[in-house]
C-alpha cells in the first residue's frame, strides 16, 4: 500500500511540473485540459482548453517564443480535438477554421508550421466531407492542403535540406511543449502524400477522373520512394502505395475500351507485386498494422484482377483470381471479401455454363472491399 501511495504522489508531481514552459497565462488551463482529457471527461477538457485557446489569442507571438503558430495551432487542435469527442463538430470544425486561418495570414513560417497547416487543411477537408459541408468546401480544403505540401517539398528541395528535413517532428524544447498538449497522430506526423490521396479520391468520387489519376500517380511516387540510404520504402509507404495502385486500377478501368482493360490490368499486378515483395522485406512481421493494410488490399485487388479479366473474356484467369480473393479473404478474416469473392465465384459458373458472362466492375477502394 505504501508503495502504491508513493507511485500515485510522484504521478501527481510529476503531471503539476508539466507545461512549465508555456505561458503562465495559459498553463495551468492547458494542464487542467489535458488532465481532464487524460480522465475522460471531454466536456471539462473543452471548457479549460477553450479557455486557454482564448487567452492564448490575447498574448504577443513573443510569449510563446519559437515557432510559436505550431504552438497556437496545438492548442487549437487539442481543443477542436475535445470538442469532436463530446459531438460538437460544427465548434470543432470552426476552431480549425480559425487556426488555419491563422497560419495562412502569418508570414515567415518555419516548414513545420507550413505542414501543421497543410495537416488542418487536409482535416478540414476531412470533415467537409464526412459533415456535408458541400463538394466545393471539400475541394477547397484539401486542395490548398496539396498545393502548400507541394510548395513545402519544392521549398525544402531548393533549400538543400533533403524532401523533408526541416518539416520533421520537432525535438528539444518545441517537441516538449507539443508532447504535452497529448495532438492526434495526424498533426504529429509529417505526411506529404495524405493530402494528395484525399484529393485524388474526393475527384474520383465526383467523376473527375484526369485530376484523380494525376494526383494518384504523384502520390504513388511519393509513396514508393525509399528514404535516403535506404533501398525500400518503409512497410507502411509500400502497404498504401499498393492500396492506391489498386483504386488507380479502377479508375483506368473506366476508360475507353480496350486499352482501359489492359491499363488497369497493369495496375492491379503492379499493386500484387509490391504487396508480395513487402512481404518478405526484414521486419515487415513486427508491423502488424502496417501489414494488416497490405493483407486487406490484397484480397481487394485479387478480386478487382478477376472482374477485369472476366470483363476481358479469360474466364479460367478470373475464376482463379476470384478463388486467391477468397482464399486470402477467409486467411484474414474479412467477411464481406469472402461473400463479394464467393458470389463473383457463383456468377461467373452461372454465366459460363449459359452463355458470354455479365461481369461486375471491379472494387476499386480496397477498404470497401
Amino acid at each position: 500500500m505504501a508503495v502504491g501511495v508513493a507511485s500515485t504522489a510522484y504521478g501527481v508531481y510529476q503531471f503539476y511540473t508539466t507545461f512549465t514552459m508555456w505561458p503562465p497565462e495559459v498553463r495551468s488551463d492547458l494542464r487542467a485540459g489535458v488532465k481532464a482529457k487524460h480522465q475522460g471527461d471531454h466536456d471539462l477538457s473543452a471548457r479549460y482548453l477553450q479557455r486557454a485557446w482564448d487567452t492564448a489569442q490575447t498574448l504577443p507571438l513573443s510569449a510563446f517564443s519559437s515557432e510559436p503558430h505550431l504552438k497556437l495551432s496545438g492548442i487549437a487542435v487539442a481543443l477542436a480535438e475535445s470538442l469532436e469527442a463530446t459531438n460538437r463538430p460544427q465548434e470543432a470544425y470552426d476552431i480549425y477554421k480559425t487556426a488555419l486561418m491563422q497560419l495562412r495570414a502569418a508570414k515567415g513560417l518555419s516548414g513545420r508550421e507550413r505542414m501543421r497547416a497543410v495537416a488542418i487543411a487536409h482535416k478540414l477537408g476531412e470533415m467537409a466531407e464526412i459533415y456535408q459541408q458541400g463538394p466545393e468546401e471539400t475541394e477547397q480544403w484539401l486542395t490548398f492542403a496539396v498545393e502548400e505540401a507541394l510548395r513545402v517539398v519544392k521549398d525544402e528541395a531548393s533549400g538543400g535540406k533533403g524532401k523533408t528535413e526541416s518539416v520533421e517532428e520537432p525535438e528539444g524544447e518545441v517537441g516538449a511543449m507539443l508532447a504535452e498538449l497529448d495532438l492526434p497522430w495526424w498533426v504529429r506526423k509529417i505526411d506529404i502524400a495524405a493530402p494528395l490521396e484525399a484529393l485524388g479520391r474526393f475527384y474520383a468520387q465526383e467523376g473527375k477522373n484526369d485530376y484523380a489519376i494525376t494526383l494518384y500517380l504523384q502520390a504513388i511516387g511519393m509513396l514508393m520512394q525509399p528514404p535516403p540510404n535506404q533501398k525500400n520504402a518503409s512497410i507502411e509507404d509500400r502497404c498504401r502505395g499498393a492500396q492506391l495502385m489498386n483504386n488507380l486500377s479502377d479508375i483506368m478501368a473506366r476508360g475507353p475500351p480496350p486499352a482501359n482493360l489492359h491499363y488497369a490490368e497493369s495496375w492491379a499486378r503492379q499493386a500484387q507485386g509490391v504487396i508480395e515483395k513487402t512481404r518478405t522485406l526484414p521486419g515487415a512481421q513486427k508491423e502488424a498494422e502496417s501489414m494488416e493494410l497490405c493483407e486487406q488490399t490484397l484480397a481487394a485487388v485479387l478480386y478487382n484482377l478477376g472482374a477485369l479479366l472476366e470483363m476481358g473474356g479469360k474466364h479460367d484467369e478470373a475464376r482463379q483470381s476470384f478463388q486467391d480473393s477468397l482464399d486470402q479473404a477467409k486467411k484474414i478474416g474479412m467477411r464481406a471479401g469472402a461473400m463479394e469473392a464467393r458470389s463473383a465465384l457463383r456468377r461467373l459458373e452461372r454465366a459460363t455454363k449459359s452463355g458470354p458472362p455479365t461481369s461486375t466492375a471491379p472494387n476499386g477502394d480496397s477498404r470497401k472491399a
